[in-house]
């Protein structure tokens, strides 16, 4: 109100009330952010195992076919819905005062590591097609050195996120 004071304001609780609405809006985003980064992560880390495995079967054969519809589904229903989930939370987080992000180094970094991790995504995603068409030729060898990719891009992650090291 015009003319109130701010001690005034924050005892009738309106400025007080706004703060805490917007500090709660901050931690449910966040909340979200960390479950949808789990969920990436855990389709990240197994779809190249299922790789490993899918590559020591016979193409056409039926256990081919089960892997098949393994690496569509996982893709499908929880790496690509989680992946947006990241990008969506995480940017609204970004830009939401409480965080203050594009003014660190450390956010600069992490965030080309997201998107470094994004790039993978879209190479597993074109694999996933590779293996539906039965036109993979790499080796598990392959596939096994490129499940370690997110686990030191998620490592490198979290540790600018919790750290901020500069």
């Amino acid at each position: 109100m015009p003319g109130q004071s701010d001690a005034m304001r924050i005892r009738s609780g309106g400025e007080m009330r706004g703060l805490l609405d917007s500090y709660q809006f901050y931690l449910w985003i966040k909340a979200l952010h960390v479950i949808a980064i789990i969920a990436w992560m855990a389709g990240m880390l197994y779809l190249p195992r299922l790789f490993v495995y899918h590559c020591e079967t016979a193409p056409g054969s039926a256990e081919s076919e089960r892997f098949k519809t393994m690496e569509r589904r996982l893709l499908r229903a929880i790496v690509n819905p989680a992946m947006i989930a990241v990008w969506v939370l995480g940017l609204t987080l970004s830009f939401l005062p409480a965080t203050d992000a594009w003014h660190h180094g450390w956010f600069h970094v992490k965030f080309l590591l997201v998107i470094a991790m994004s790039g993978v995504h879209g190479m597993f995603a074109s694999w996933v097609k590779l293996f539906a068409r039965d036109a993979n030729t790499r080796p598990a060898r392959f596939y096994r050195i490129w499940n370690e990719v997110p686990t030191a891009l998620m490592i490198a992650i979290v540790i600018l996120a919790v750290v901020k090291p500069f």
